[in-house]
């Protein structure tokens, strides 16, 4: 790395991102591979140590376990889920233009959102409601995994499992890998994720599971706070974190604690899912073709990044690590303007 990155330059960059519209708070954490960078600096209602909620980026975190049981012989990612899971749930899963897929999908095709399955989320119902546009909405429910399984079922799927080409990032994915981790260990995927929380030392990052949780910043959509503890609490896999939680777990999962170092190459068999995200096997990455950053290439980011602009990201070229947050769902890309610009002080 040519350039410089000190402390004074991050906290007046993190400083300027609470003057963009919605943004009331911000924390990045900046550390190289040999620890010769590692500067954190936060502002507004975010400190230095303050928990808020990662959002999708705990899709990173059950990949991760999900390559672990790989590494330990007790899964294989080619494996169909009709093996872990039982008839009933499997069937009628994937039902595309009248041919039923369900058995034909996979572990990997879950991990690498090349399922095809509706999205809970971000697909319409059965009922031609949106989940997303009502949790914006402030409209707080559970989604617990036996309703989205049922739900799902009642929704348009997109494209066979594993089609050439196609990729779709879909929020029912990882909820169903977590249904195979609960088989697989024999434990619920809050308990396998708190365990790895402990072997991590991982002391502020915790599973959501209480309603009145009051620790972490609170989710804000524009000006407003998004209040959904019932959502939260349903899945048990949504995750409250910090930086320097978000930066152990990141550089474990890089130096190899999941998956072997020397083969990490293989989880990038990447497909586009929107601009300028491409997705691997349980790993996201972030581009920016050279064309629209001429003077300033920006190099590929790969990791995970959730929807309020929370992200946790490796720059290979550098190796560099990024983690935060900017706590605001309707401004995402906010977060990677301040990374993109980390990133130019040091090339």
């Amino acid at each position: 790395m040519k350039g410089k990155l000190n402390k004074s330059y991050l906290n007046q960059l993190v400083k300027n991102v609470i003057t963009k519209k919605y943004i009331y708070g911000a924390v990045f954490y900046v550390s190289s591979d040999d620890n010769s960078i590692d500067l954190i600096s936060a502002s507004g209602n975010m400190k230095e140590d303050s928990q808020y909620y990662i959002a999708s980026i705990n899709k990173f975190f059950v990949s991760a376990i999900i390559l672990k049981l790989y590494t330990e012989n007790k899964l294989d990612l080619q494996d169909k889920i009709s093996k872990y899971l039982p008839q009933e749930v499997v069937r009628g899963l994937h039902l595309h233009k009248g041919k039923e897929f369900s058995n034909d999908l996979s572990i990997a095709h879950l991990m690498s959102h090349t399922s095809g399955l509706p999205c809970y989320l971000t697909d319409k119902q059965a009922n031609g409601k949106t989940a997303m546009k009502e949790l914006e909405a402030g409209i707080d429910q559970p989604w617990p995994i036996h309703k989205v399984i049922q739900e799902v079922k009642r929704m348009k799927t997109h494209f066979p499992p594993g089609k050439e080409g196609r990729a779709k990032y879909i929020d029912t994915n990882h909820l169903i890998l977590g249904l195979i981790i609960e088989n697989i260990t024999g434990e619920p995927v809050n308990i396998v994720l708190k365990n790895l929380f402990q072997e991590l030392n991982l002391t502020k990052t915790y599973v959501c599971e209480d309603a009145n949780d009051k620790n972490f910043v609170p989710i804000r959509y524009k000006s407003e706070t998004r209040h959904i503890p019932l959502f939260l609490t349903s899945t048990q896999n949504d995750i409250i974190s910090t930086a320097k939680d978000q930066m152990t777990f990141l550089k474990a999962f890089f130096s190899g604690y999941f998956f072997p170092k020397e083969r990490l190459n293989e989880l990038e068999k990447w497909n586009d899912i929107f601009f300028p995200f491409k997705y691997g096997i349980g790993i996201q990455k972030f581009y920016m073709p050279r064309i629209l950053s001429p003077f300033h290439p920006v190099p590929d980011m790969v990791g995970h990044c959730g929807s309020t602009g929370s992200a946790a990201f490796y720059v290979p070229d550098m190796d560099l690590y990024i983690t935060g947050s900017i706590n605001q769902q309707a401004r995402p890309n906010i977060a990677f303007q301040t990374m993109i610009k980390i990133i130019n002080k040091l090339s």
